[in-house]
């Protein structure tokens, strides 16, 4: 594996189980298993490192959110499988979705990390807009209002009901809160 690629997936986990703030560049040397210089040579900078992470889960997610809406073609399947992305990215209460671990600590990224979270946060809620739409016209999703504020109310439950759960050490407190959303599926 390449050694860049192999800094991003280990720089993600170690964000996402102990937080952006949570990790040094000697964390990461250890964890890979190469000299701090060696980073340096491909970030130099943590905040480089923030940049590249969250433009590399953002093409992920927004890849992920095509599947599910190629492979669902109702509503609440869409709905469903979106929690369901959520609850994965919590590996068992082990770790939070790197969207949400930057955005606890946005206020120490740089502003063009901060402008692709932001970004990252609008493709999502976009993309749950339609949701929402499809769920007017396919009648899937119960009681649905105006789409784009259950876009952003969804989003904020999923991110929100991560933090609670890994804050109390319970996954519990995550299925509690998304049973709201997956109650209005039909």
């Amino acid at each position: 594996m390449e050694t860049k690629t192999n800094l991003l997936m280990c720089a993600e986990h170690l964000a996402r189980s102990r937080g952006f703030d949570g990790f040094s560049y000697n964390d990461l040397a250890e964890e890979v298993g190469i000299r701090k210089a060696s980073i340096h040579h491909h970030f130099k900078t943590k905040g480089d490192l923030s940049l590249a992470l969250i433009i590399r889960y953002r093409d992920m997610v927004a890849d992920r959110l095509a599947d599910i809406a190629a492979c669902q073609p109702r509503a609440s399947g869409r709905l469903l499988a979106f929690l369901n992305l959520y609850r994965e990215a919590m590996d068992g209460g082990r770790s939070l979705c790197l969207c949400v671990a930057l955005s606890v600590t946005q206020s120490a990224l740089p502003d063009d990390t901060r402008a692709q979270l932001a970004g990252f946060h609008a493709d999502v809620a976009r993309w749950l807009e339609t949701v929402f739409r499809l769920g007017l016209r396919d009648g899937s999703i119960r009681s649905v209002g105006a789409p784009r504020a259950e876009a952003h109310a969804a989003l904020a439950v999923v991110e929100g009901a991560q933090i609670m759960a890994r804050a109390a050490g319970e996954t519990s407190r995550f299925e509690a809160a998304i049973d709201v959303l997956r109650a209005r599926t039909i």
